[in-house]
């Protein structure tokens, strides 16, 4: 019963925005959300994910199914970035702090580090 209230509640309302956040969240708010999971995997007798975990693979399941959707409005964005040589994306242009640490960056970043590209 507890573990359906914090997957219903607790996990849905942190997790929701977790892309969005991205690696834009504050390191001091990050180890408050930590702290807040750590504290409801104790409640809950389980070990859960850390926030960071969590973050990553959900950008990266983000961006592969904009990868893989034709019709989403990034698709053709992050199509443009796809490298003739290899599977890899090219990392954006980035000029300011900001911009390099929002989702496409990020996810690219992620992505290429992964092992879930399709190496040809």
């Amino acid at each position: 019963m507890l573990r359906m209230f914090y997957d219903s509640v607790v996990a849905s309302v942190i997790l929701y925005a977790v892309v969005c956040w991205g690696s834009r969240l504050k390191a001091t708010d990050a180890n408050r959300l930590n702290k807040l999971i750590r504290k409801a995997g104790s409640v809950l007798g389980v070990e859960l994910e850390p926030l960071l975990e969590v973050s990553e693979r959900r950008m990266l399941r983000k961006l592969l199914s904009i990868l893989g959707n034709n019709s989403h409005p990034m698709h053709a964005t992050l199509e443009a970035y796809q490298s003739t040589l290899s599977s890899r994306l090219r990392a954006p242009r980035s000029t300011t702090q900001r911009h390099r640490r929002s989702f496409r960056p990020v996810a690219i970043k992620l992505y290429n580090s992964s092992s879930c590209r399709k190496d040809s």
